[in-house]
């Protein structure tokens, strides 16, 4: 049996009926007509040694496809395993930004000696503790996307404040290294699974028992994908919407008032529609006092993604999707979009420079840490 029929039933491709229903849902369909999940399958299931198909790169991997799948078929899974077969054979999708964080996850691979903490202003961190920070990337992203004010480094500082006021002084590592998801999702297995050991003897050697994220791509990564390589990993990943609403209940926490303005939210993929956290980040963003909340047309399981997935193939489509976005934001008379991914705020605040439009991207613990007090 091919490799390629071997991924095909391991996914259950071969159950496709063939509706459309895919192709309906797919932002990228919608605006690259070309683009079908539905001729993708259909072109894998008559050819099984076809590998050299360009479109395996424009899927974002956001599963709107999925969720509405009349046959469940997990078309990103299948997306993902069809992309490490092309990578044996040579075929790639086209890194963007001069592949500058291919290069960045490539490096981290080796034994290097990264300075990741020097963001760390304020605040206090361990060396070993219960509770261990996972920052990811972000201390790249500002680096990298400075021209924009990415905000990533902002973002950490303003996490390790929550945790701090909620009485936690976290283990926070130089050798903490990328999670390793992107190049997962891009087809590169054997690098993945070399990050994702190397963060393992990390954060295990820090004693931690518990591991927060705030990324949405490194908690379902941490949280679904490690333990089908690694088995148990020994600590609990905990979301930082979780954590927070944990505090809240006990009574640790409480919020001053904030700007008064009208706000939006962006439900990010891997916290949406992949790990199934819709109610918490608006709960949180409804406890702000000051701010009215409004939903966008496509919200929830439907949200839209942010048109760019792990760094490859960012084209005039991305950007057509992101302003898509952005336009349901200003058309509800958002002031200010939210959001909980650092990347989606990167992908936001580069169409809003490059096409000047009036709303806010800001990222939603940026707002919680300005309006928490500790009771």
């Amino acid at each position: 049996m091919t490799a390629i029929a071997e991924l095909v039933n391991a996914t259950k491709t071969y159950y496709c009926l063939d509706c459309g229903v895919c192709t309906g849902s797919c932002p990228v369909a919608r605006v690259f007509p070309e683009f079908s999940p539905r001729q993708i399958i259909e072109r894998s299931l008559y050819d099984l040694e076809e590998l050299s198909d360009r479109t395996l790169w424009d899927c974002l991997t956001c599963a709107q496809c999925s969720v509405r799948c009349p046959a469940e078929i997990n078309f990103p899974e299948f997306i993902r395993l069809m992309r490490d077969e092309a990578r044996t054979i040579g075929f790639d999708g086209m890194p963007a930004h001069n592949g500058m964080l291919q290069t960045i996850m490539s490096l981290q691979t080796k034994h290097i000696q990264q300075h990741r903490t020097s963001w760390i202003e304020d605040g206090t961190t361990k060396e070993t503790g219960d509770v261990f920070y996972f920052v990811g990337c972000r201390p790249y992203f500002d680096v990298i996307f400075r021209d924009i004010d990415a905000g990533s480094i902002q973002g950490a500082q303003h996490i390790l404040k929550i945790l701090n006021l909620c009485g936690v002084e976290p283990v926070v590592s130089n050798d903490e290294r990328c999670c390793g998801h992107d190049a997962l999702w891009n087809g590169n297995a054997e690098t993945f699974k070399h990050l994702a050991r190397l963060n393992l003897n990390t954060i295990r050697s820090s004693g931690a028992k518990q591991v927060v994220f705030s990324c949405p791509e490194g908690y379902h990564t941490f949280k679904y994908v490690y333990p089908e390589y690694f088995g148990d990993l020994g600590f609990e990943p905990v979301h930082i919407l979780d954590f927070l609403a944990d505090k809240l209940n006990q009574g640790v926490i409480e919020f001053k008032n904030s700007e008064k303005k009208i706000v939006t939210y962006h439900d990010p993929c891997r916290l949406g529609r992949m790990a199934g956290i819709y109610d918490a980040p608006r709960n949180l963003i409804e406890a702000l006092p000051g701010l009215e909340f409004k939903e966008m047309i496509r919200s929830r399981e439907n949200g839209v993604c942010c048109g760019t997935s792990g760094w490859m193939n960012c084209s005039s489509c991305s950007k057509d999707i992101q302003m898509q976005r952005l336009g349901e934001a200003m058309e509800i008379g958002a002031d200010t979009l939210i959001t909980a991914c650092p990347k989606c705020q990167i992908h936001f605040r580069c169409a809003k420079a490059a096409y000047h439009l009036d709303i806010e991207i800001t990222d939603l613990y940026d707002l919680v840490a300005g309006c928490l007090k500790r009771t």
